[in-house]
């Protein structure tokens, strides 16, 4: 080690007179490290950072002027700048979900926590499998990839919770667990829970209890180590670096529109459900094709098309005047050309009788969720509901956000529109998954976020000594 930096000093102390005489040179200390302590500390920081992370925190323990400058917060943040996740997404999770309830933001800045500390913690992480089970696809990977590592149709009903709900879940786990080829017992699990039971009522809350109490079960029973379970909507919030607002998220069959106060689902105010998603928008653009004699073989084709070639327009009239014509090759299906179906396949979101459906537009529901938001009691900024994120594959369309910005500024008045903010999906169809990615990486992951087996069965047992 001191042949090293000795090494490291001796390549960077022939600097010119003039930059040395800019620095402040550490003082000598009673535990002297001999002439590595007339090392500027700008330039002993680069030395640390050529070491890398291990070999600097080893250093901290030689004497008390060197453990001073190694704990330095620009090191660490170096370090950290270095991993994997986006900074931002690291300062968003260790100074917003640290603790899980309740959730706090912490008012100090950045510069004020203990980066070295962080540091240790989310190194010593080892990884969790997620799981976020949509209702149409299921994305699943490991915490420390940079995206899922495997996709698949989605085999299980979440809303179901008759008595077949645990062996299809455990079937679906197993399945999952099988693809990754990894041991049920090895590594901690995140879950995304669905948007489901939308009531406030008892029975909701006792149906979406039994679901949750359902999904821990089968999970200990196949001797997972610890698991932690999070809305989905709430996932995609927080891969969007919020902790409250509106979720739009765009499922397979219906449309939520969850509005989250602190990390937490507002159900007393009222989470507002459109009766059409993906598949509607799907079969209307394969409508549109029949009529106008294409063939294909699968709703695959239309799926990908609607994916590649749909956009929402910013005003639907003047559209109609475009040459909007463009074309994508499908593999093993050859060339299709689209027109004006390009743009009407995401104008049913807000024109719901084209495609036939007699509900509210996306738009009208989001301005009653708002609505309902701005007539809530909050003990937070009264704006905490203006900012919105959309969620799911097809809250990809180009042009949604604007679409949706543009409407809600016609429908609402200026006291509720002013501010407003409509946010693509942050990681596209993969918000949620992403956004349990930022939790399984947070430094106070097991601890405030994770329940062991010991745990859940404690609390089942309160839970039935106070039904008794």
């Amino acid at each position: 080690m001191a042949m090293l930096l000795k090494r490291v000093w001796e390549s960077v102390s022939n600097r010119s007179s003039s930059s040395s005489e800019r620095l402040a040179i550490v003082a000598p200390s009673p535990s002297s490290t001999g002439a590595f302590e007339r090392i500027p500390p700008d330039i002993f920081l680069q030395i640390l950072m050529f070491l890398g992370p291990k070999e600097a925190a080893r250093l901290s323990v030689v004497c008390k002027s060197w453990k001073l400058l190694v704990s330095d917060n620009l090191l660490w943040v170096f370090f950290l700048q270095n991993q994997p996740e986006p900074w931002d997404s690291i300062v968003f999770a260790e100074t917003h979900l640290r603790s899980k309830n309740p959730l706090q933001t912490f008012s100090t800045q950045p510069s004020q926590f203990s980066f070295m500390h962080i540091y240790g913690r989310r190194a010593q992480l080892t990884g969790s499998v997620i799981i976020d089970g949509g209702s149409g696809y299921c994305k699943f990977g490991w915490s420390k990839y940079a995206c899922p590592s495997g996709r698949s149709a989605t085999f299980l009903e979440f809303g179901n919770i008759e008595s077949p709900m645990y062996s299809r879940l455990r079937h679906f786990y197993a399945t999952i667990f099988s693809r990754m080829q990894v041991k049920s017992s090895t590594q901690p699990v995140v879950i995304s829970l669905p948007i489901c039971h939308y009531d406030d009522t008892d029975s909701a809350k006792a149906s979406r209890k039994q679901l949750k109490e359902a999904i821990y079960s089968v999970l200990f029973e196949m001797n997972v180590p610890a698991v932690c379970a999070i809305n989905q909507a709430v996932l995609a919030l927080y891969a969007a670096r919020r902790t409250s607002g509106i979720v739009v998220n765009i499922g397979f069959n219906v449309t939520s529109i969850v509005p989250i106060l602190q990390g937490k689902v507002r159900r007393d105010v009222g989470v507002e459900v459109v009766g059409q998603g993906a598949l509607k928008l799907t079969g209307f653009l394969r409508e549109k094709m029949k009529q106008k004699n294409m063939n294909f073989d699968s709703l695959y084709t239309v799926r990908t098309l609607k994916e590649k070639l749909c956009y929402v327009a910013a005003d639907y009239e003047t559209e109609l005047s475009k040459d909007t014509n463009a074309s994508f090759e499908v593999a093993g299906e050859g060339w299709f050309t689209l027109s004006e179906e390009r743009f009407q396949t995401g104008e049913i979101l807000f024109k719901p009788r084209m495609g036939g459906l007699h509900t509210m537009g996306l738009h009208q529901a989001v301005a009653l969720c708002m609505d309902h938001c701005q007539a809530a009691e909050a003990p937070v900024d009264d704006g905490w509901f203006k900012t919105i994120v959309l969620a799911g594959g097809t809250a990809c369309l180009p042009g949604l956000p604007e679409r949706l910005e543009k409407e809600l500024h016609g429908l609402l008045p200026p006291s509720m529109s002013n501010g407003i903010r409509v946010l693509p999906p942050p990681y596209g169809a993969d918000s949620a998954w992403f956004g349990a990615k930022l939790i399984s990486n947070l430094s106070t992951f097991h601890e405030a976020w994770c329940l062991t087996k010991k745990k859940f069965r404690q609390k089942s047992r309160r839970s039935i000594i106070g039904a008794w």
